[in-house]
C-alpha cells in the first residue's frame, strides 16, 4: 500500500525521494502516528512534502489512494445528522418532473404570490399551489421550482429563488486564517506602488556607510522613512447563499489582503450590489453604508475588487425590485455601472470553477457588465487580476 502511494505521489508531480519515504516508514515503526487517519496524514505530509506549493497535489493523491480507509477506522461511530430527520419530508423530483415545471416570469410570479397570500389561511405541506414545504409550488421551502420565492428555509438548495423573505444571519470573515494564504500573498504583491512615508525609523545602510567614510571612520548613522506599499484597495465581498460554499477560499483571501495592503477598505454585499453595503454582517440590518456614500468617500485612485460567484437569479441584476431580500428601487446593474464609472481600475474574483461559468446566466451577465474583467479565485487568477490592475494604473 505505501509503495503504491509513493509511486502515486511521484506520478502526480510531487518530488518525493526514497530517503523521505524511508523517513515516513521509520515514523510509522516508532508509532508517531497510530490508529488515526489524521495523524498519519500529517506525518506523511511532513515527511514527504518539501514545498507547500505541492500540498494540493499531495491532498488529492492522498484522498484517492486511501479512499474508504477512514470509514473503516471510524467503525460505525457516525450518526445520522439531526437535520436529515427533520427534513425527511423534503421532496426530490426526477428530471422529467422538473422539466414539466414552467417558470412563471417575474411579473406573474409576484402577482401570483399576492393572490396566494390573500387566499391561504393555514399551513400546507406538499402540493403544487399553496405556500408550504416539500412541494412544487413556487412559494415556500424544501421543494423544487425553476423560479420561486423562498419562505422559511435556512439555506439555498437549487440556487433558483428570486426572493427570500427571511432575515438571514451571515458571519464575518476571519482575518486570522493563515493556511493557504502564502501563495495568495505572493500573487497580490503584483499590485504594488511603493512610497516612503512615516517617521525616519529605518536604517539607511548605504547612506550610513558613505557618511561614516566621509567622517574619517567615525560611525555616522543615517535613518530613512519606511518603504511601504502605497496602493489603495477597496474590496467588496459577496456573502451568504451560494457563497457559503466558498467561505474558506474567501477567508484566505481576506486574511491575505489585510496583511498585504496598508490602505485597505472592505465591505459586504449579498449577490449583487444595490443602494447600500455593510461592514459587519451581524449588524447589517441596522448599520448600512449607502453606496452613494461609498462612491463619494473613496477616491477614484482606489483599486476596486469584487469577490463573488455571481450566481443568482438574473432578475437580481436586471430588474428593479429583483433583489432576493428586499424591494430595491433600482436594478443591480445600475449600481454596478455607477461603481465602475467611478473606480476606473476594477476586477471581479470569482470562486466558482471557471469551466462552469458559461452555464449560469447571471454570471454571464456580470462578466458582460465587467467588460470581461473577471478572474477565478485561484493563485493564477489573482495574479492575472493584479497584473491587469497594475497595467490599468500605468
Amino acid at each position: 500500500m505505501f509503495i503504491d502511494f509513493f509511486y502515486a505521489l511521484r506520478q502526480a508531480g510531487v518530488p518525493v525521494t526514497l530517503k523521505e519515504f524511508l523517513t515516513l516508514l521509520e515514523g510509522l515503526q516508532r508509532q508517531v502516528a497510530f490508529g488515526s487517519m489524521d495523524a498519519f496524514y500529517y506525518l506523511a505530509r511532513a515527511a514527504l512534502v518539501k514545498d507547500e506549493k505541492h500540498f494540493d497535489r499531495f491532498d488529492q493523491t492522498f484522498g484517492q489512494h486511501f479512499q474508504g480507509l477512514q470509514a473503516a477506522l471510524d467503525d460505525l461511530q457516525t450518526a445520522i445528522p439531526e437535520e436529515w430527520l427533520r427534513k425527511q419530508a423534503e421532496k426530490y423530483l426526477s428530471e422529467e418532473e422538473k422539466q414539466r415545471l414552467q417558470a412563471l416570469g417575474w411579473d406573474k410570479l409576484m402577482e401570483t404570490l399576492r393572490q396566494r397570500l390573500e387566499e391561504q389561511k393555514e399551513r400546507h405541506q406538499g402540493g403544487n399551489k399553496w405556500i408550504g414545504t416539500g412541494g412544487t409550488s413556487p412559494f415556500g421551502a424544501w421543494g423544487y421550482n425553476p423560479e420561486g420565492i423562498r419562505i422559511g428555509q435556512n439555506e439555498s438548495r437549487h440556487r433558483r429563488a428570486v426572493k427570500v423573505w427571511d432575515q438571514r444571519e451571515f458571519r464575518n470573515f476571519d482575518d486570522k486564517v493563515e493556511l493557504g494564504t502564502r501563495n495568495i500573498k505572493v500573487a497580490l504583491r503584483r499590485l504594488r506602488e511603493f512610497a516612503r512615508d512615516g517617521a525616519e525609523e529605518v536604517l539607511d545602510l548605504e547612506a550610513t556607510i558613505s557618511a561614516t567614510a566621509r567622517n574619517g571612520g567615525m560611525l555616522d548613522v543615517r535613518m530613512q522613512r519606511e518603504l511601504r506599499n502605497n496602493v489603495k484597495v477597496l474590496v467588496l465581498f459577496d456573502v451568504g447563499g451560494s457563497m457559503d460554499d466558498h467561505i474558506r477560499a474567501c477567508e484566505e483571501l481576506f486574511s491575505a489582503v489585510k496583511a498585504e495592503f496598508k490602505h485597505l477598505e472592505y465591505f459586504y454585499f449579498h449577490n449583487c450590489v444595490y443602494e447600500s453595503v455593510w461592514k459587519d454582517n451581524t449588524r447589517r440590518q441596522a448599520h448600512l453604508l449607502p453606496t452613494w456614500d461609498l462612491i463619494h468617500t473613496f477616491g477614484s485612485d482606489y483599486k476596486l475588487i469584487f469577490v463573488g460567484d455571481a450566481t443568482m437569479s438574473p432578475y437580481e441584476i436586471s430588474f428593479p425590485g429583483g433583489s432576493v431580500e428586499h424591494m430595491n428601487e433600482e436594478a443591480g446593474e445600475v449600481w454596478i455601472r455607477r461603481l465602475l464609472a467611478h473606480f476606473k481600475h476594477a476586477v471581479w474574483l470569482n470562486p466558482a470553477a471557471e469551466d462552469s461559468w458559461d452555464y449560469t446566466r447571471s454570471l454571464t451577465m456580470m462578466r458582460e457588465l465587467m467588460s470581461g474583467r473577471m478572474q477565478p479565485l485561484t493563485v493564477e487568477g489573482i495574479d492575472r487580476a493584479m497584473r491587469s490592475l497594475k497595467q490599468a494604473a500605468v
